[in-house]
């Protein structure tokens, strides 16, 4: 019988190894709560189990039966002749906790939890709390709750209540998918079994109470079956723990593609700032993806698909990579294809004329375009081949996308077998095949060229596996997202005071009260601003004028600012206003925001500036603190900006000074813990060589510093 342990909780939780292999090799299990009755949910884990053949011990435990399903059922954990490496507890939701207790008790080191009823209620919350003192007083692990369990099909673990993992011959692969949602993983299974894909393990992380996606993805690095990685997401509760695997994970060279859930900005209009409103959930989630290194996708093929491009392809790097040709033998296809391409900011590259020459050569009469269309030549296999080898040997692509037509479908022996012999070499081939031709995708996939059904598919895993970018670890290691409530907004003089001391210029500014008076003499002409915490957007409150020439100038803009706030709010009382030297020569209007995210922490954002920032929209999110390449990389997306390059003749910008600025206001991540929300807008670029000037400052503090 399991005899009780009496080692320290510490002492006894499993390292990243042995967690590992408790998650995906148990030598063996047990099921808390299987049902005998084949109609219920609590039945299936038992019987897949034994349908896929999995050959660790297996325990049901149930006290109110003598067998299940056949086989002899057990009274309890404490009672079976040895510890299961894992368990799996699809007991009612009353039961959870003291069966938890029985597993620490037994020295256990892993417990999935399929109930629910943990935390939606008040009973919920005091149920979860216990659950969580047990797990830590016995040194317990836990996937859950509202998991459905965990599979791995190299070995028929089959621990899981989702139906679909009733079906036979379920394939192995190298991904691992980890789901934020249940269902997914039998939806991600039957779909890639029918392109013959299939995965190294499934993983439903439920509600992550105690283990996050991230953890749990940490512990099966060192699995040498697990060549990538596939997550779902409905959240970024726990972005750090994601954030270190995905560090671990590159360093590894192990590709992870993630589909995301929520578009929301409902939680961007609690912002004090533009920043804020700019920067949305999704925009967040964007940010960290990208500084993971992580192939975002937003097509739900696409993310069982995209894994295999990312194995070929190869890790992210600086050098650029991004010359993709187009092949086909169906020249309306690759046209949908580049379409698709295109909408996604993936720009075909066309041929030069020396590789039509040499496809002439072949004796191919190719019209010389940005597809290399074969028409019916590309049914024939040598002329396939040897288009092929000519794209791929000329070094003017990094990506050859190869359009099959309705050979696909017709003919899948013929169509692709060329095609699969270019699965080696320095520059990957991909294929789509325009019709619904599964086979042919089967054939391709076991050759080890990646391939699509659909177009978009096609087109969403190009772009994002191009997208990435080179992890780097001291922006995800250590990361705060904790941001205390409360805290005050500084008033605009304060405000540039913090940003200045960063290397940040202002322009000459004083202050006067309401006679008028200033500190020291302006240098006319200046801006006249309200200064006060509470009109953190003073232009919509009436509260800045503009052009102002002279002493008698300045009296009367501030009584026109007095009139214009109280009839905005009455409640503001003026006092105090900055009187701002004016800038001039201005090419362009820059937005340089900062804000602590509650789920991915620091975060930089560059966009168009002035009274136009949220109609356009036209904006760049990074974490932060951000490097001088990154900064650039923010310039380059932010579209305005063309308008400092010479648009139509005009001055060019400084944009190196601007891309300064971004990176000297995302050190506040390091430099100013206390500033939880940090804008200039505008950041006045002036003609190459002169700088950038930031004319109006907000700064939100934390109560703490």
């Amino acid at each position: 019988m399991t005899q009780l342990t009496d080692q320290p909780a510490a002492a006894r939780l499993p390292d990243a190894a042995g967690l590992g292999r408790a998650l995906l090799a148990p030598r063996s299990v047990a099921i808390i709560g299987a049902s005998d009755d084949v109609r219920k949910t609590t039945a299936r884990p038992l019987r897949f189990l034994r349908r896929q053949g999995f050959t660790g011990a297996v325990y049901p435990v149930n006290p109110r039966r003598e067998t299940v399903l056949g086989e002899r059922a057990w009274a309890d954990i404490a009672s079976l002749p040895e510890v299961p490496d894992h368990v799996f507890i699809v007991a009612d939701t009353r039961l959870v906790v003291p069966a938890v207790r029985d597993c620490g008790r037994a020295g256990v080191p892993l417990v999935t939890v399929l109930s629910g009823g943990f935390g939606e209620s008040a009973e919920g919350a005091e149920r979860l709390r216990e659950l969580l003192a047990v797990a830590a007083e016995y040194g317990v692990r836990v996937i859950g709750p509202n998991s459905i369990g965990v599979v791995n099909p190299r070995n028929g673990l089959m621990l899981t209540a989702n139906a679909a993992f009733a079906e036979e011959g379920i394939p192995a692969g190298s991904s691992f998918v980890a789901s934020q949602s249940g269902s997914v993983i039998g939806a991600l299974m039957t779909r890639a079994k029918a392109r013959g894909l299939g995965f190294s393990g499934f993983v439903s992380t439920g509600s992550e109470v105690d283990l996050t996606l991230g953890e749990i993805c940490a512990a099966t690095l060192d699995d040498p079956e697990v060549g990538s990685y596939t997550l779902f997401m409905e959240s970024l509760e726990n972005a750090a723990t994601l954030g270190a695997f995905a560090v671990e994970a590159a360093a590894r060279q192990k590709p992870v593609t993630v589909y995301k859930l929520g578009r929301s900005d409902a939680a961007a209009a609690l912002a004090v700032s533009h920043t804020g409103a700019l920067s949305g959930e999704d925009d967040e989630a964007d940010a960290f993806f990208r500084a993971c290194g992580f192939a975002r996708v937003d097509n739900f093929e696409a993310l069982f698909e995209t894994e295999a491009l990312q194995r070929r392809v190869g890790p992210p790097t600086t050098a650029g990579g991004h010359r993709v040709a187009v092949i086909t033998s169906t020249g309306g296809g690759a046209a949908i294809l580049v379409d698709q391409l295109e909408t996604l900011g993936v720009t075909v590259t066309r041929p030069s004329r020396t590789v039509f020459d040499r496809l002439a050569e072949l004796g191919l009469d190719v019209a010389e375009n940005l597809i290399v269309d074969l028409t019916l030549a590309g049914t024939r296999h040598e002329l396939v081949d040897g288009s092929l080898k000519v794209l791929r040997a000329s070094g003017e692509f990094d990506l050859v996308l190869f359009v099959i037509g309705s050979s696909a479908r017709l003919n899948p022996e013929l169509a692709v077998s060329a095609i699969a012999e270019h699965a080696e070499g320095p520059v990957p081939v991909a294929a789509w095949a325009l019709p619904d031709a599964l086979e042919s995708v089967r054939r391709l996939h076991e050759a080890g060229v990646p391939a699509f059904r659909t177009a978009e598919a096609c087109a969403q895993a190009v772009a994002a596996t191009l997208g990435r970018r080179p992890v780097d670890p001291a922006t995800l290691r250590g990361r705060r997202t904790e941001v205390p409530a409360g805290g005050r907004a500084l008033d605009e003089a304060s405000s540039a005071e913090v940003l200045a001391a960063l290397g940040l210029r202002f322009p000459m500014t004083t202050t006067c009260g309401t006679d008028g008076v200033p500190e020291a003499e302006p240098r006319f002409p200046v801006v006249v601003k309200a200064l006060s915490e509470r009109l953190p957007h003073k232009s919509e409150a009436g509260a800045v004028v503009l052009g102002v020439r002279d002493r008698a100038g300045l009296r009367d803009a501030i009584s026109a600012i007095v009139a214009g706030v109280e009839a905005y709010d009455a409640t503001v009382t003026l006092d105090r206003f900055l009187v701002q030297e004016m800038v001039e020569e201005t090419v362009f209007e820059a937005l340089v925001g900062y804000r602590v995210s509650p789920a991915v922490g620091p975060l930089v954002l560059l966009a168009a500036g002035g009274v136009y920032t949220e109609i356009y929209e036209d904006s760049s999110l990074r974490l932060a603190p951000v490097t001088a390449e990154q900064a650039r990389e923010m310039v380059e997306e932010v579209k305005a900006t063309a308008i400092a390059r010479g648009f139509r003749g005009g001055p060019e910008g400084d944009l190196d000074a601007l891309i300064e600025a971004v990176v000297l206001v995302s050190q506040l991540a390091r430099e100013r813990p206390d500033v939880v929300e940090a804008e200039i807008n505008p950041v006045a670029v002036q003609p190459r060589g002169r700088g950038v000037v930031a004319l109006d400052a907000l700064v939100r503090l934390s109560q703490e510093k």
